[in-house]
């Protein structure tokens, strides 16, 4: 029975399999395993602080409700954002209106169209026709599911702050009881050597985790300021044009710069859409949306590459690959965190003692 799984073919569809009903089981449970990853990004975000603050003698236990003090003021401060800015919407919705009733309208009367959908077109009559509890009811339920995901993001939170270093202690001395087994027969210069090679193998673990942190900190240190400095510049772009509600498009700009090549894609058309109903031009939006494109390019593809430089050595096609099997898993969430998740991964295929994972660890990386 042994040779058969040495064989190299049945031992690749066995772990293929396996690593299918990973990502089965990943699915099915993200309403557990999506705050619990969110959660330890969290940790790796405020780690550097902590450290600082416990090398000031300040007790672990103040730092903690720092960091949650923190993490509330940004939620209180994004919140505040949001709500402030569909109130606002809510009270200009009807001048939006009449704009995308004329732009709709006036455009399929150029162009040929005699429809009276579309020549007489009215948002209102649409409306009527949908299913308002529905859309309440769905509301309601993204609400209750955010609101619940962020009680245990901030449950995980509080755990993996005092947990984690006793959870890498653990795998630590799991891992040397696998690998360095004492024999019954050995003599003191064997149990020596034993000893030397359990600290260099303590050392490499240790190492390997703090190559996971310090590559997750700087990518998100280097990504939160590329996509703030995007964010600033595609502001002063919509501020050139005159767009409405700019601190919304800077904030969404900022948080789809995390999601890889579609996040930026995504960042330009919202504003260029806006732009078209509030002008009820497409030259002057198509326009915008060019040097939109460009900021984003020169940004995405020039300036944050020269900065980032190779610290997280993905390959392109992993991370669009990493993007979409994420994406798929857990959704946009997932897209948010395919890179660091992925670089994770590489990380740690790197760092094994098996060559086939070593091999696989090379095929994630440049």
């Amino acid at each position: 029975m042994d040779t058969k799984f040495k064989d190299p073919v049945l031992r690749f569809f066995i772990s293929f399999i396996g690593l299918v009903f990973f990502f089965i089981v990943l699915k099915s449970l993200k309403q557990i395993f999506i705050p619990l990853t969110i959660s330890y990004f969290l940790y790796f975000l405020f780690e550097p602080l902590n450290i600082y603050l416990t090398k000031k003698k300040l007790p672990y236990s103040l730092a903690i409700i720092i960091d949650f003090t923190i993490i509330i003021i940004v939620l209180f401060g994004i919140s505040n954002i949001i709500i402030s800015q569909f109130s606002k919407f809510s009270t200009e919705l009807p001048i939006y209106e009449l704009k995308l009733n004329n732009l709709i309208s006036t455009t399929a009367s150029n162009i040929g169209i005699k429809d009276p959908i579309f020549t007489n077109f009215n948002l209102a009559e649409i409306l009527k026709s949908l299913n308002y509890a529905d859309f309440a009811g769905g509301f309601f339920n993204s609400t209750l599911n955010f609101f619940s995901s962020m009680f245990f993001i901030l449950f995980f939170f509080i755990f993996i702050l005092n947990s984690h270093n006793r959870i890498l202690e653990v795998i630590k001395e799991r891992y040397l009881e696998i690998h360095l087994k004492p024999s019954s027969s050995s003599n003191n210069k064997t149990i020596q050597a034993n000893k030397n090679s359990q600290i260099n193998k303590s050392t490499q673990i240790e190492k390997t985790f703090k190559s996971i942190t310090k590559q997750v900190q700087n990518y998100i240190l280097v990504k939160f300021l590329v996509s703030l400095a995007t964010g600033i510049l595609v502001g002063l772009i919509l501020l050139i044009f005159n767009v409405d509600f700019i601190i919304v498009w800077v904030v969404l700009t900022i948080l789809l710069n995390f999601i890889p090549n579609i996040g930026s894609i995504i960042s330009v058309i919202l504003p260029t859409l806006m732009a078209i109903v509030q002008f009820e031009s497409f030259a002057i939006a198509l326009m915008m949306a060019a040097i939109l494109g460009f900021a984003q390019n020169l940004m995405g593809n020039i300036i944050e590459p020269k900065i980032m430089g190779n610290k997280l050595g993905l390959n392109p096609l992993v991370i669009l690959i990493s993007l979409l099997l994420w994406g798929y898993v857990w959704g946009i969430t997932g897209m948010f965190l395919s890179v660091p998740l992925t670089a994770i991964i590489k990380i740690l295929l790197s760092n094994s003692n098996n060559k086939n994972l070593q091999f696989y660890g090379k095929l994630l990386g440049n």
